[in-house]
């Protein structure tokens, strides 16, 4: 990967790079800012023929799992503005992969949803995640593979909660459990 620790060229961020105590957390922050990269996702993405850049295959997969959405709450799920949401949906919408539709329960709204080929567009976007996984657990075994898959699971399922939970009552008091 071409960023760095500093923003520039270099190695790739390792878990190393970040001052958690706990080493799970420093391990999920350097996965989650590897794969998350739009630098990198675009290389990926430009090396495997893909048409679709890296932003459009972020909202391909929202819309996908979600459903429709105002294009306020894509914006939101995207983390980015308005205008930066807009011109997004227009380059898909001009691929026919999403159409505006007015929402049924505001008329003045509209809501983004895809069209058969932009669910099949994004159907491949997950084919392309499914590989991505695939390639970086090639050298596992199929047991490792499945307690890996049952541990993040039941991590998922409890952050998740735990998520909840913060949104409700804010962080607890710092402890000394080392996870």
């Amino acid at each position: 990967m071409s960023s760095s620790k500093g923003g520039g060229k270099g190695r790739a961020l390792r878990a190393s790079d970040f001052p958690y105590r706990s080493q799970l957390l420093a391990n999920l922050s350097a996965l989650i800012l590897l794969w998350e990269s739009p630098a990198l996702q675009s290389q990926i993405l430009a090396k495997s023929g893909e048409a679709l850049d890296q932003q459009s295959h972020q909202a391909l997969r929202h819309l996908l799992a979600c459903g429709a959405m105002r294009p306020t709450a894509l914006s939101e799920a995207l983390g980015t503005g308005a205008s930066h949401v807009s011109k997004i949906v227009g380059r898909l919408e001009g691929d026919g992969l999403v159409h505006r539709t007015a929402d049924p329960s505001d008329g003045r709204a509209s809501l983004i949803s895809l069209t058969e080929a932009g669910e099949e567009a994004a159907r491949g976007v997950y084919a392309l995640g499914d590989r991505m996984i695939g390639e970086a657990l090639a050298q596992w075994s199929a047991a490792d593979i499945r307690r890996y898959t049952d541990l993040t699971a039941r991590f998922v399922t409890d952050a998740i909660a735990s998520a909840d939970r913060q949104l409700d009552r804010g962080l607890l008091p710092d402890g000394d459990g080392d996870s």
